[in-house]
């Protein structure tokens, strides 16, 4: 025999059918990959913001985009280095000036590839914004076909200058070491080793950092033999 299905209960079913397909409900619950990202520090969005500088617009660099290691903080820093010292650590990919009281000022660098990076002590004999860059011999032997043409003469300041906004020049002995610290317009190179030696800074950074050291402000590039001395990751991020 047939069993029917009474048509109260076959309306009722075919509701439920219906109502399996409807998104006009709100959802019980979100997948994780759709959660919202939580809210960016406004700090740390201001400092990372549009900037105009001697007539150039250095573009905002998104927060959001950054790994948080690389905003510029305050962190504690265990170091026998005097306060007003540059520190680099190119393993860790970090800049530190030194600051009173066990702290530091950190950002997050970019640096030479391997065999092109300068180790040491040096000092920081000039400052120059949005300086005109010119390739190294080494530069143009290693990469003529990239250095070897109209840029073997150089390119004038400015946004696509790879020194960027900013440029502290490193002299050891008197001498000009051709390395530099500076600003980049290649916001993904920060935390990487691609340079051909010098040390590269967003150019918000740069610019921060060039206005708390003078001239004459010693850098010390660290070895691979060194010990870390950061206490305190991510501690405070400041402007």
């Amino acid at each position: 025999m047939i069993q029917t299905v009474p048509r109260a209960v076959a309306i009722a079913l075919l509701g439920l059918a219906l109502g399996a397909c409807s998104t006009s409900g709100e959802p019980t619950r979100q997948l994780a990959y759709a959660q919202p990202k939580p809210p960016v520090d406004p700090r740390v969005a201001e400092m990372y913001g549009p900037v105009l500088d001697d007539g150039w617009q250095i573009p905002a660099v998104a927060p959001t985009a950054m790994e948080s290691r690389n905003i510029r903080q305050i962190v504690d820093y265990d170091t026998s280095e005097p306060a007003g010292t540059v520190v680099v650590d190119p393993y860790q990919r970090f800049l530190y000036l030194v600051m009173e009281n066990g702290k530091a000022m950190r950002y997050g660098v970019g640096v030479g590839k391997a065999g092109l990076e300068f180790t040491g002590e040096a000092l920081i004999q000039r400052k120059a914004a949005w300086p005109r860059w010119t390739p190294t011999q080494d530069m143009i032997k290693r990469e003529p076909d990239k250095y070897g043409g109209e840029l073997r003469n150089g390119m004038k300041g400015g946004i696509d200058n790879p020194l960027g906004a900013r440029a502290l020049y490193l002299f050891k002995d008197g001498r000009d070491t051709l390395y530099r610290i500076h600003g980049t317009n290649q916001e993904w190179s920060i935390g990487k080793a691609v340079s051909s030696g010098c040390i590269r800074m967003l150019n918000q950074d740069v610019i921060d950092l060039n206005r708390r050291v003078p001239p004459k402000t010693r850098v010390v590039v660290l070895g691979p033999d060194a010990a870390p001395q950061v206490a305190d990751l991510d501690r405070d991020p400041a402007a």
